[in-house]
């Protein structure tokens, strides 16, 4: 899985990016069909920085989720966990279409 982080209007540390990038390498534990990751920190408003992460996975065009407030790594974690939402709503879709296409077949 290919994590790529960028940022708009300023830099972040080395420190911060490996903290975002090792956060994000946690979704690949809900689905390991990702391919890849890009997070995106808007630091235009420094005392509010918006993040955006976008993940893309096999077969689907990708998830989006992104969050502003005044804790960098606290809009993170909100951005991981809608998209932790997405990727098991995504999940159960795909397993009730093969379920549904097994129980088809056997009749």
């Amino acid at each position: 899985m290919q994590v790529r982080i960028s940022t708009r209007h300023g830099s972040i540390s080395e420190a911060t990016e490996t903290k975002i990038k090792q956060k994000v390498e946690k979704l690949q534990r809900v689905f390991d069909r990702l391919m890849s990751i890009d997070v995106t920190v808007d630091l235009e408003k420094t005392d509010e920085p918006n993040i955006e992460v976008q993940a893309t996975a096999e077969h689907k065009g990708g998830f989006v989720a992104s969050d502003r407030s005044g804790d960098m790594f606290g809009s993170l974690d909100k951005c991981i966990g809608k998209l932790e939402q997405q990727i098991k709503k995504y999940k159960e879709q795909i397993q009730d279409h093969n379920r549904a296409g097994a129980n088809t077949v056997q009749e």
